[in-house]
């Protein structure tokens, strides 16, 4: 029994695997896309209620936590929440708060100058297919 416990323990506590990602690329300036982007939030009437700068943050603590790598050229997190959309899911399930703000990433690496990756995380299915296809439209429109 304890063996058996000891061993359910350690398999919760195994990091998870990295949740999938939809993502779309752009040929353009990492300045271009991230405008893009933001506008196409703000023109459906959301309020971005954070940017994070998660490039500028990891280059700025590299050394600090013992690395050499630079991962990002430039990379953002657009985190903001839809009244509408909030309300149709959290209506569904009230768990489904874990999942506001929604985010919208976009990177550029160094391997691959001039080619700006935009994407979200992938919802579980079900009511939160709503929020899914928000983000799409948002990312489509702004990809163009």
């Amino acid at each position: 029994m304890r063996s058996a416990l000891i061993l359910t323990f350690i398999a919760l506590a195994a990091p998870a695997a990295a949740e999938p990602a939809i993502t779309q690329t752009a040929q353009d300036s990492f300045d271009n896309v991230a405008f893009a982007l933001e506008s196409a939030i703000l023109g459906r009437g959301l309020v971005i209620d954070h940017l994070s700068h998660v490039g500028e943050m990891l280059e700025r603590t590299k050394e600090d936590v013992g690395s050499t790598v630079t991962v990002f050229t430039q990379a953002d997190v657009f985190s903001f929440c839809s009244a509408a959309v909030s309300r149709q899911v959290m209506e569904v399930n009230p768990a489904n708060i874990q999942y506001c703000p929604y985010g919208i990433f976009l990177y550029e690496t160094l391997d691959a100058p001039g080619t700006v990756t935009v994407g979200y995380r992938d919802y579980p299915e079900g009511e939160m297919q709503a929020v899914e296809d928000m983000l799409a439209e948002i990312v489509a429109e702004a990809l163009g």
